[in-house]
């Protein structure tokens, strides 16, 4: 009897919870939440387009058109309001496929194939960083000087000496070394062709000698007048700061993070403060925010003002600091400072309008603005972070909240400032955490207590660099860059306190590439409903990720560019050829988070090349032709990096010049089942257009 009460009651509440799931999924779609999915469904069309084998033909396009066409007419004609609202998120869904496409075909670029070499002309359009040693820039209109190739590229990244200083529009002519844009580092990494391909960037390289300035740009070109300006407060930065304070100063005040320091990095990461200098919705809310309290407060403290609308001047001097704070941080090309500048425009202009600022349709129309102007920053980890931290902010905001109102003691105001503080930073670190694991292999534990204790210092250089910007054009900006500098200083004194805390803890999570498509699902679904509900798709994403959500690590990882080659050693990995402090392994090394050693024990080596019998599989690296005839045969796997004869690794794996240069890195992982090697190369496929192989 006890048993059947049980399960009768076991029923009553799924029938309930069922219930209660159809009623907040038909109250989201009354209340035209659809809307917010349409950000979700432009992003589903770009990775279909992004994954597909091929590029696909103008018939291809044609075809989806007429159908996608077709089912909007059958929509209209039945009247179907249904229907409408869900082709809406069909159309969304072909658009998103169609953006890269027409992305590429108005800022794409042709790719460099082949090393080029000799004195080029070319036109600055963009100096990314400069210290005392170089300077990075984006050039354009590349002319070919006496024998040098000719180049059909838009654009091409550049290191150049930090002597003489440029600025955008200047003409140079330097003696230019160019180079293939490389492929991503390890299969599924950062892929570096794909994003210079859309930014128009069809080759890096470098000046090699001394740079000749032919012509000055016009000073009066917005642009110019923008990089002196940035230009200026670096020199004034540098002259009162040194080492870490200068480097991060410069970063968190004109968005150059050349200065900053492999060390400090991975301590700002390890304590979850790594975005503290990446400009982005922090410093501009902090800055533009402040601008807004500011300018009121002065507005209401002046008798002559208080008919006007003071709350509207105070969100336009907001507004302006933003757009003024985006352009010295590079403008929108730095992206996440460009999202948080829109984001704070929709909130600024809501509060101009009388109408409620922090919604999930704002966040809608951000991401919307931003996926149009710039579809392939979907695809990279600034815009997944960011994403994913807002949405679920103001997921979070909508929710009924349990806290009674203040009574407006200070002793109660301060409590529930650090309360929001800690609660924000849970609810954005939670909310990132699958793609920062995904992305940077790497977790910080105690990011909330880290942010927590940085926040007081975070906050303090952002006022005293904006005050020293202010008294920079009266020579009495240096107090407040030291006091900058002071809490600078405090601030990377808690990443270390914070990264001591998190030893051994941050863990080194390498996660499967669906994972993020799951974590695109359950932001999508937290998005639309409104009610607690919208807390299921996330806690339904967990225990699929932990089951089923982790990738292996190789057993061999194979540069294609260097002779680096590293093979399972024990726990760990250990190069088999190659040199440890190359560029490949130092990533490796990074990524794995594990230190790779020189020589691997297993490994038997002479001028030919080297045998390498690990217990579960053997492996040959063939240096000379003469290695051919004895490791061709009876090995698991052979390398070689020049071409070998048609029979070689008959029962094995043959990694070659030919699948090096069309796969780039490959990363390789013994099968016992299969008793075989499953291969993994970091480029697919080269039949689309941002691959920069030879064909």
């Amino acid at each position: 009897m006890r048993g059947g009460r049980q399960r009768g009651f076991t029923l009553l509440s799924m029938s309930q919870g069922l219930r209660s799931l159809t009623s907040s999924l038909a109250q989201a779609l009354d209340q035209r939440r659809l809307f917010v999915l349409l950000p979700f469904s432009l992003i589903v069309g770009l990775v279909i387009y992004a994954f597909l084998p091929g590029e696909p033909s103008a018939q291809n396009y044609l075809i989806g058109s007429g159908a996608v066409t077709a089912l909007v007419a059958l929509a209209l004609l039945f009247q179907s309001v249904a229907g409408m609202r869900w082709s809406s998120q069909l159309v969304a869904v072909w658009l998103g496929f169609c953006l890269l496409p027409l992305h590429g075909a108005v800022f794409g670029t042709t790719m460099l194939s082949y090393p080029a070499y000799g004195t080029y002309e070319a036109r600055i359009v963009e100096v990314i960083s400069s210290d005392d040693d170089a300077r990075r820039v984006i050039a354009g209109d590349l002319m070919p000087i006496e024998d040098a190739r000719a180049l059909d590229l838009r654009h091409a990244r550049l290191l150049m000496p930090a002597v003489p200083p440029l600025a955008p529009g200047d003409q140079v002519r330097a003696r230019l070394r160019l180079a293939p844009v490389p492929g991503p580092v390890l299969p599924g990494a950062y892929d570096s062709q794909f994003h210079a391909y859309f930014a128009g960037i069809g080759a890096y390289g470098n000046a090699i000698g001394s740079v000749e300035v032919i012509t000055r740009g016009d000073d009066s070109d917005p642009l110019r007048r923008i990089q002196s300006l940035r230009n200026f407060i670096g020199e004034r930065i540098d002259l009162v700061l040194q080492g870490s304070s200068a480097a991060i100063g410069k970063a968190m005040m004109v968005g150059d993070q050349s200065g900053i320091s492999d060390e400090i990095r991975d301590v700002m990461a390890a304590s979850g403060l790594a975005h503290v200098y990446s400009i982005s919705g922090l410093h501009l809310s902090i800055v533009a925010g402040g601008m807004l309290w500011l300018v009121r407060l002065l507005l209401a403290l002046t008798p002559a003002v208080l008919s006007w609308p003071i709350k509207q001047f105070a969100a336009i001097a907001g507004l302006l600091t933003a757009f003024g704070y985006l352009m010295l941080a590079g403008g929108p090309d730095n992206v996440p400072a460009f999202r948080s500048t829109l984001m704070l425009g929709l909130i600024f202009g809501a509060v101009l309008a009388g109408r409620r600022a922090l919604t999930m349709r704002n966040v809608a129309i951000a991401a919307l603005v931003i996926i149009v102007l710039d579809p392939a920053s979907v695809f990279r980890a600034s815009f997944q972070l960011s994403f994913a931290a807002v949405v679920a902010l103001i997921g979070v905001y909508e929710l009924p909240r349990a806290l009674p109102p203040a009574t407006g003691g200070s002793l109660e105001r301060v409590v529930r400032f650090i309360a929001a503080t800690a609660w924000t930073s849970f609810v954005a670190g939670l909310a990132t955490l699958l793609f920062s694991a995904y992305h940077f292999q790497q977790t910080a534990p105690l990011g909330v207590l880290g942010n927590l204790l940085a926040l007081p210092f975070v906050s303090l250089i952002m006022w005293f660099g904006v005050l020293s910007v202010l008294a920079m054009s009266f020579g009495l900006d240096g107090p407040f860059l030291r006091l900058m500098g002071w809490n600078i200083d405090r601030m990377v004194d808690v990443a270390h306190l914070v990264a001591g805390w998190s030893a051994g803890l941050t863990g080194n999570p390498l996660l499967a590439g669906w994972t993020l498509l799951g974590g695109l699902a359950a932001l999508a679904w937290f998005a639309f409903i409104e009610t607690r509900w919208r807390l299921l798709g996330p806690l339904l994403l967990v225990p699929l990720v932990f089951l089923f959500g982790f990738s292996p690590r190789p057993d061999v990882l194979i540069a294609d560019t260097t002779q680096a080659v590293a093979m399972r050693d024990g726990e760990g990995l250990a190069l088999v050829s190659g040199k440890t402090g190359s560029f490949a392994v130092d990533v490796w090394s990074r990524y794995y988070q594990t230190e790779i050693a020189p020589t691997h024990t297993h490994a038997r080596c002479d001028s030919l090349g080297c045998i390498v019998d690990t217990g579960r599989f053997t492996a040959a690296v063939a240096r000379s032709a003469d290695a051919f005839a004895e490791d061709c045969f009876g090995q698991d796997l052979v390398i070689a990096r020049i071409y070998p004869p048609a029979n070689c690794a008959a029962g094995g794996v043959l990694i070659g010049p030919r699948e090096l240069a069309r796969g780039g890195v490959h990363w390789l992982a013994w099968n016992e089942r299969a008793g075989r090697f499953d291969v993994r190369p970091a480029i697919d496929n080269l039949n689309r257009p941002w691959r920069a192989v030879p064909r």
